[in-house]
Order: structure tokens, then C-alpha cells, then sequence
């Protein structure tokens, strides 16, 4: 199966276009955070997501936490698929099932730890795919994503294997352990922000790398 891979952070239609070209299956934009890199405002994520061409995913980040401001957020911007980065109240997401038939919801778990595996259930009948990531929602400033950090991959790959839904993996990922963490873990998909820039911008070499190396080890793993 081939690994798909999401940009996130995107900053502009130009970084998107690029990011395309690279051959990258989704874009993240995100929305208003309490910390973490790639805010942008909805009319600029509006604009991108309008811009991008089928079958590219615009996936909106939101931080918001209830079923209401969650559609509302997703209203405003157009986008295919809404990344829920916190871990909402279950009630939320089934309400949110129902108020957004259509789009694409994907619901991240920040691993910190084996507990990770309880929230599978909380949240299976209610998303299309979860995302899994190394924030720390609980600090007094909560960090919902963008932290350039792996999580531990043992605890990925028994999510990957207990998850009813595609799984995409991220946190910490950049060219030299793409192939680690498709052989490790198995995710349906890869998902980085930090990893292919250079003070804060896209890199096209790290793209090109990055992009090369997720190419090879699904090569060796078929």
C-alpha cells in the first residue's frame, strides 16, 4: 500500500502549489492555536483551500472544542477534511458526525503514552481516520501539534494495529526517519510540518528528499 503524505503548516497558495508539485496528497492549514508554528487567518485558508485541485485534501486544524464552533470553523473555510487537534469530549464528535455528514473528520491522539489506545474507541464511530501526534495537550499552554518531536512509535504501531480506520502518523518526522517510520509503525499516511522547512519556509531539497525516502520504503515493504 502506498504511504500517503500530508504537508501540514502551509502558509500560501505558493506553498501549497509547491508542496503539490512535490506530490504531496494533503495540505494542512492551520487555524488559530494557543501555540505551535503555521497559524494563518480563514480567509487565507479559504483562499488556499478554494485553489487546491481533486483529488489533493485540504485539511482545516482547529483547535476549537465543541461540535458548533468545530462545523462553524469548517463552514467558514471550505475545506475537504477538519483535523480535530484536541481530544474532544466524545458526546462532541458524535454530534459533530451529524452536524458535518459530508466533510472528512480526523481526530488526533497525541501519545504520551500507552493510554493512547483508550481513546480508540471513544472516537471510532464518529471519525474516518485519526492522526497521530506528540503534543501535550494538558500543559497550562497547551501544545496541540507543530512540536517537532516523536512520540514513542511502539505505542503508533499497536494503535495502527488496533484502529478500524486509516491512521496517519506525525510529530518529529523529516527525510532521514521516514523510512523507520513507515517500516515501524505502518500508518496509512505520514503528516510533518517542521521536518521539510528551513527557517520556517518549504524546502524544496528536504521536500524532494522526503518525498524520495517515504518512495523507497514503500518499494521494500511491497
Amino acid at each position: 500500500m502506498r504511504t500517503r503524505v500530508k504537508i501540514c503548516c502551509i502558509a500560501s497558495r505558493a506553498e501549497a502549489d509547491l508542496a503539490i508539485r512535490f506530490g504531496t496528497d494533503a495540505i494542512g492549514l492551520v487555524g488559530a492555536m494557543p501555540s505551535g508554528p503555521g497559524p494563518i487567518d480563514d480567509a487565507t485558508i479559504a483562499s488556499i483551500a478554494a485553489a487546491a485541485p481533486p483529488p489533493v485534501a485540504t485539511f482545516l486544524l482547529t483547535s476549537e472544542t465543541s461540535a458548533a464552533a468545530i462545523a462553524g470553523h469548517v463552514e467558514a473555510t471550505g475545506v475537504s477534511t477538519v483535523q480535530i487537534v484536541s481530544h474532544i469530549d466524545p458526546d462532541q464528535s458524535e454530534r459533530l458526525a451529524r452536524l458535518l455528514p459530508v466533510t472528512r473528520r480526523v481526530q488526533v491522539i497525541h501519545v504520551e503514552g500507552p493510554e493512547a489506545l483508550d481513546l480508540i474507541p471513544a472516537y471510532a464511530d464518529h471519525v474516518h481516520a485519526f492522526l497521530l501526534d506528540s503534543g501535550r495537550p494538558g500543559l497550562s499552554v497547551p501544545e496541540l501539534g507543530g512540536t517537532g518531536r516523536a512520540h514513542d512509535w511502539s505505542v503508533s504501531a499497536e494503535f495502527v494495529r488496533n484502529s478500524p480506520h486509516p491512521v496517519f502518523l506525525a510529530g518529529g518526522l523529516n527525510p532521514d526517519n521516514a523510512g523507520e517510520a513507515i517500516r515501524t509503525v505502518r500508518p496509512y499516511g505520514l503528516d510533518l510540518c517542521t521536518g521539510v522547512r528551513t527557517h520556517g519556509n518549504l524546502d524544496t531539497d528536504k521536500l524532494s528528499a522526503f518525498m524520495a525516502a517515504v518512495r523507497m520504503a514503500d518499494t521494500d515493504s511491497g
